[in-house]
This record gives C-alpha cells, sequence and structure tokens, in this order.
C-alpha cells in the first residue's frame, strides 16, 4: 500500500483538503463531482506512486463515482508539510489510452 494513498485518507477523512485550480477545471471539464472525488478515496486503487516528486508526493489512483464510472485521481502532499490533501487533477480515464481495468497504460503496440 501507498504511503502517500494512506496519509491522504487520514487528511480527506480529517477534513483536511484542497483542490488546485487545475483540478477544478479538470473535475468540470469531465463532469465529475467533487463529493464523488472525497468519498472515492476510501476504495481507491494505486496506480502510480510518486513518493519524491519534487512538489511534494503525489499518487495516482483509480476511484469511482456514485454510478460507478472510473475516475483516476492524482492526489498530493506539498513537499515539506504534511497537510492538506490536494487534489491535483481528477479526469475520465479515456479508454483508448488505458486497458479495460483502467490501471495500466496501452502502449503503443496494442
Amino acid at each position: 500500500m501507498s504511503e502517500t494513498l494512506e496519509a491522504v485518507k487520514t487528511l480527506v477523512a480529517a477534513g483536511q483538503v484542497r483542490i488546485s485550480e487545475h483540478g477544478y477545471d479538470e473535475i468540470a471539464a469531465d463532469g465529475i463531482y467533487v463529493r464523488d472525488v472525497l468519498a472515492g478515496v476510501d476504495k481507491a486503487t494505486v496506480i502510480e506512486d510518486y513518493p519524491t516528486f519534487p512538489k511534494g508526493r503525489a499518487v495516482l489512483v483509480l476511484q469511482f463515482d456514485k454510478d460507478s464510472r472510473p475516475i483516476h485521481v492524482v492526489w498530493g502532499i506539498p513537499k515539506g508539510f504534511i497537510s492538506p490533501a490536494v487534489v491535483v487533477t481528477a479526469y475520465r480515464p479515456d479508454p483508448e489510452r488505458w486497458d479495460r481495468t483502467f490501471t495500466k497504460r496501452r502502449g503503443k503496440d496494442e
């Protein structure tokens, strides 16, 4: 399990969350509800973990909205801080770019 995701879950449960401007833009563009992003973190599946990302540790996860539609969310924690959990971006994964589980990127030869 990702330490970053565990920290994010704890922060979300405590209400210590921020959504980046880019995150809001992407959420709105894909018709995603913030409440679905927040509610789905408990059952999130790690796709990629970035514990040494220069701006602070981050993790790309697969979550699902209330209608069981997939959402990719990049959660981060700012470098040098232990709070808040930040929604860096969230979007509907493109089936042309992801496998049927939405957890593995499709290769150029697929």
